[in-house]
């Protein structure tokens, strides 16, 4: 006879079904698990057989093989220890096998026998619900992966609650959703002297999902303005909050089973590597860009990363997902996050100011820049210099509207664009929009189109810098809830990509 009990393998962030087959056969006692294991998970023979040892359950004097199907799918984790043991207990009759082979279940199992939280039980009950079975999980797992409703998810504090569950003596309770998180008071952008123009450009960037640059003195508020940005940006939807979860779930970093409707907001270090930034490692885990998926990854001191970190962000940059190709393994993560770069003028910081430059001025200029390749440089849809700010100037009253104020008006221009993209599940905002639908949507009137030309021929704009400012052009019409988009919507976008025209 073999008992079956079923758990998932991760791939990115999908979660595949994997099929745990016990078998129990006369010959030489043994123990052996097959299927393509790595090191955690042929571990969790010594782990299992001590933990029902505690429970004063003897394996018996037979040969045991457990199977992990497909065997060519290789499974890393600490997670098989549960499926495991219900396989087990199953082909040891202890607990009825139609239960188990109705179960996918995923946990760690001390010793002792009590379970101990894992990575993952979020997509590990959406792959739960697809095929029609009951998750089990430890406790502390339980609260998140209740938020997939179309499943019902068992939370056990160890493996005698298990067999105690299945044979009836004391049935577990279904799990119930954790509580939503709701998002901390962020700063307020009225905070901030000075710096209308950058606030302005926040506010687009922030309307359209544009990706944005920042270049300014030290202490000029780049980075006071980037910790301002969640303030100003919508929640998540339900949808897009659970898309962000199930990312978080798989790095652990879901607390006690809450799911937050704040957007992410990342902000690395520029010493982080280029595994920690787009991810990698010995599992293919998720990077800083897909941590910041439906978010904001800041980038401060952006020239100070390395060069092949930054080149590596690219691709993301464009699709919105990126794919980490290992020799065991080809992982898809999805990644459509607002890259906001802050960085000085040039290495010394002031470039601008002829009586603190260095010496090398302009030149240190060109060649700290530099360090941003042009092909990157072209993906920031907005471009904002960040002047100094006189400290005169810091014990005037605060200026400019409120972070309150602007999340409404970006939230409207947000609802204007699901309404618009509503019938186009791979466009979201007006960032996402290209080809016809970019047409269709941000076609200027005759002046912004003239316009647009001239600046075009003028600046050699590529056609990629075209579409963005069409697409930014367009955002700053749905702020002002303008359904053409016109010359000053233009004007404007033009500005923030090259700066000041001073049309011949």
């Amino acid at each position: 006879m073999v008992a079956r009990a079923y758990t998932v393998a991760f791939e990115g962030v999908e979660a595949r079904t994997v099929e745990v087959q016990c078998a129990i056969t006369p010959g030489v006692p043994a123990f052996s698990l097959v299927g393509l294991p790595d090191k955690a998970v042929s571990e969790a023979r010594d782990r299992v057989r001590t933990a029902l040892s505690s429970m004063a359950i003897a394996l018996p004097s037979k040969r045991i093989t457990v199977n992990l199907s497909p065997a060519d799918l290789p499974k890393e984790g600490s997670h098989f220890d549960l499926p495991i043991a219900l396989a087990l207990l199953a082909a040891l009759e202890i607990i009825p096998s139609d239960a188990a082979e109705g179960t996918t279940a995923l946990g760690e199992l001390s010793l002792d026998g009590t379970l101990i939280p894992v990575i993952g039980a979020l997509p590990a009950a959406m792959a739960a619900a697809e095929d029609n079975r009951t998750l089990l999980c430890p406790r502390a797992c339980g609260a998140e992966a209740a938020w997939v409703g179309a499943a019902q998810v068992i939370g056990a504090g160890s493996l005698a609650d298990v067999v105690r569950h299945y044979t009836g003596q004391a049935p577990l309770q279904p799990a119930e959703a954790g509580e939503v998180i709701e998002a901390a008071q962020g700063r307020d952008l009225r905070d901030v002297k000075g710096q209308e123009r950058a606030k302005r450009g926040l506010e687009i960037a922030a309307a359209g999902r544009h990706h944005l640059m920042m270049v300014g003195t030290p202490g000029s508020g780049k980075s006071m303005l980037a910790a301002r940005l969640p303030g100003i940006l919508p929640p998540l939807t339900a949808p897009e909050a659970l898309e962000t979860s199930m990312i978080h779930s798989l790095a652990g970093l879901l607390s006690e089973g809450g799911i937050s409707r704040s957007r992410p907001f990342r902000e690395p270090h520029h010493t982080a590597s280029m595994a920690a930034i787009v991810g990698g490692g010995r599992r293919a885990s998720p990077g800083e860009i897909s941590l910041a998926h439906n978010g904001v990854l800041f980038m401060d001191e952006f020239p100070e990363f390395p060069r092949t970190v930054l080149e590596t962000l690219r691709q993301p940059v464009e699709t919105g997902e990126v794919m980490i190709a290992r020799a065991n393994a080809h992982v898809k993560y999805p990644c459509r996050f607002m890259l906001v770069a802050a960085a000085n003028p040039c290495k010394c910081g002031y470039l601008s100011d002829p009586a603190r430059a260095c010496s090398r001025a302009p030149n240190c200029g060109e060649d700290y820049m530099g360090r941003i390749s042009g092909p990157l440089m072209d993906r920031f849809d907005l471009r904002v210099e960040v002047p100094p700010v006189a400290f005169t100037d810091l014990d005037l009253p605060p200026s400019g509207d409120t972070s309150s104020q602007v999340a409404a008006r970006v939230a409207t221009a947000r609802a204007v664009q699901q309404a618009r993209f509503a019938d186009r599940p791979d466009m979201r905002l007006n960032a996402d929009a290209e080809g016809e639908a970019l047409e269709e949507i941000a076609t200027p009137d005759v002046e912004g189109r003239a316009l647009l030309t001239r600046v075009a021929d003028r600046f050699g704009l590529t056609a990629r810098g075209y579409h963005r400012v069409l697409r930014v052009a367009r955002t700053i019409a749905d702020l002002d809830g303008d359904k053409a988009v016109r010359h000053p919507h233009v004007a404007e976008a033009v500005s923030f990509r090259i700066g000041t025209l001073k049309e011949s």
